[in-house]
């Protein structure tokens, strides 16, 4: 089996699994509500379109940002730590990059699994599992490569074991050049940005930075409208 990582999702890139990583702070957030009770994540890329997928439904919890600030009238914002409990069974969430990240991984990938540093092994685990060649997507800030994204890209190489692509020797070799997660976090872009718009959500830094402490496996079941749904 082989594994291959593109450093945004504009990057050509298929094959049958797909692992989708925007780990400040979108999947972070996804693993976390759905650890905590929430049965399903719709991930819109824009923001009328959570608004109008909620319309539609006739429920759901609101959450997202744009530029790390929740987006105003949402219910919640983007930090995991908001979604230590379930508000509901439905949320509705949009976000800068990682939303769209999966939506885009859906069009390309047969399965799609979300990781994150909270469920590394878990995710890792699934991957084996199906068996099939990987490609991990890294939802990149605004079109460029995210240095905490493509470290978590980098342990998952690293811990596969596969047969690697240039890509993927790079992002493992990146990987190794940090003593720990959260190091790596606070010097990329994507958390210079959240320490810079929302310094009150600092914390969600090393709360994103923890290795292996959640064993759900979020996953695309379904695209409606648009919008991809996720569920364990």
């Amino acid at each position: 089996m082989r594994v291959d990582v593109v450093f945004t999702p504009d990057e050509a890139g298929a094959a049958p699994t797909g692992i989708v990583i925007d780990v400040i702070r979108a999947t972070s957030t996804m693993c976390q509500a759905l650890a905590s009770g929430y049965r399903r994540v719709y991930c819109t890329a824009e923001v009328e379109e959570a608004r109008a997928l909620r319309d539609a439904l006739g429920d759901g919890i609101l959450g997202g940002e744009r530029q790390a600030v929740r987006i105003p009238g949402f219910d919640l914002g983007n930090s995991p730590r908001e979604y230590l409990e379930a508000a509901g069974e439905t949320l509705i969430l949009s976000t800068t990059n990682g939303t769209r990240a999966v939506v885009s991984a859906a069009a390309r990938c047969e399965r799609v699994l979300i990781a994150s540093l909270l469920n590394l092994s878990a995710v890792v685990d699934a991957a084996r599992e199906a068996g099939e060649d990987v490609v991990v997507v890294c939802a990149g800030v605004q079109g460029s490569l995210a240095l905490d994204d493509a470290y978590v890209a980098g342990r998952i190489v690293e811990l596969l074991e596969w047969q690697r692509t240039d890509a993927a020797v790079a992002a493992a070799r990146l990987a190794a050049t940090w003593s720990e997660a959260e190091e790596a976090f606070r010097a990329s872009k994507s958390g210079r940005n959240l320490m810079e718009n929302a310094p009150e959500l600092e914390a969600d830094i090393p709360f994103c930075a923890r290795e292996s402490i959640l064993d759900v496996v979020p996953r695309l079941v379904a695209l409606r409208e648009g919008a991809a749904e996720i569920a364990v």
